[in-house]
């Protein structure tokens, strides 16, 4: 195929027209390989729960960059699950689209030896981690159900494995090579629940467990600054995913009017919203900048956090 015709099959497929083609429309004749070489090229990415949601937003609008990608997720068709619709057959697929490499890699990172595979199979494809999301986890239990006078010992311990005890294992895990490397970006990913406080008492393991990633956030930055790691995390708000919508039904007019009265900007927030800030702390734009917990909640929290 020559480069001409290549040129219009990717522009054909959807994937590449929906993530990258806006970014060159009006350019010139070269702009798309410009693009398509982007700012993280030659860069490696490690996202975990990438296969749906915020975790796939976050795949693509790397990938659309020009980092390799690697998926991780307990299983890498998860958004079958919420019946999120992919322009190919898996994220895998999708990222690849965009001209990068791509692999994924089914692993539990609550377990630590699974967080070692998941590294050993990436450097074995790789050979380098240059980026490191922690998007696994979520309130994978009643939200009600987390009260914090009333929390189960199962629960609880499950909940914070999920979010902070994942969160933990992974830093730990990409935190090695990069101190060989002399360079990464560590973004983990707490919530809005962990930066302020619920007026209800409940889900106070998921609030616990976010605040948890922030606080640690901070203490990685410390400690890695000097291997010039940086170390960030964004806060999401209320986030139209295909989860959120089928678990808190968020997405129904009910739901969207009584939410946006907490809410600046008077919208709920799209994955889109959180990819934006992924890219800012991926990328050099954020060079002198860790230790942050950044919120992404169209000004739900308006108090430093």
């Amino acid at each position: 195929m020559c480069r001409s015709e290549f040129r219009v099959e990717r522009k054909n497929n959807p994937t590449f027209r929906k993530f990258v083609l806006p970014k060159i429309e009006m350019q010139g004749e070269y702009s798309e390989e410009l693009i398509r070489m982007g700012k993280l090229t030659g860069k490696v990415a490690v996202i975990t729960g990438a296969g749906r949601g915020l975790g796939r937003s976050y795949a693509l609008r790397l990938a659309s960059l020009g980092a390799d990608i690697v998926v991780n997720d307990l299983k890498l068709d998860s958004a079958k699950e919420f019946e999120e619709e992919l322009t190919a057959e898996t994220v895998m697929a999708e990222c690849e689209a965009l001209g990068v490499k791509s692999i994924g890699v089914e692993a539990d990172v609550t377990q630590s030896a699974e967080v070692e595979r998941l590294f050993a199979e990436t450097m074995r494809a790789f050979g380098q981690v240059d980026i490191l999301i922690t998007n696994a986890g979520g309130v994978l239990r009643p939200w009600e159900a987390g009260s914090a006078a009333n929390c189960s010992e199962d629960d609880w311990r499950f909940i914070l494995d999920v979010n902070l005890t994942s969160t933990v294992f992974c830093c730990q895990g990409a935190a090695k090579i990069m101190k060989e490397q002399g360079s990464g970006k560590i973004i983990t990913v707490s919530s809005q629940a962990g930066v302020r406080a619920s007026t209800s008492g409940q889900a106070a393991h998921y609030c616990v467990a976010k605040a948890g990633i922030a606080q640690y956030t901070r203490l990685l930055a410390a400690e890695l600054g000097p291997y010039g790691i940086n170390v960030n995390s964004i806060a999401p708000g209320l986030i139209l995913t295909s989860r959120a919508n089928k678990q808190f039904k968020r997405d129904t007019p009910e739901k969207v009017a009584e939410a946006v009265k907490d809410i600046s900007l008077k919208r709920m927030g799209v994955v889109e919203d959180c990819a934006k800030v992924i890219e800012f702390f991926a990328t050099d734009l954020s060079d002198y900048v860790t230790g942050q917990v950044l919120p992404v909640c169209g000004g739900m929290v308006l108090s430093p956090s």
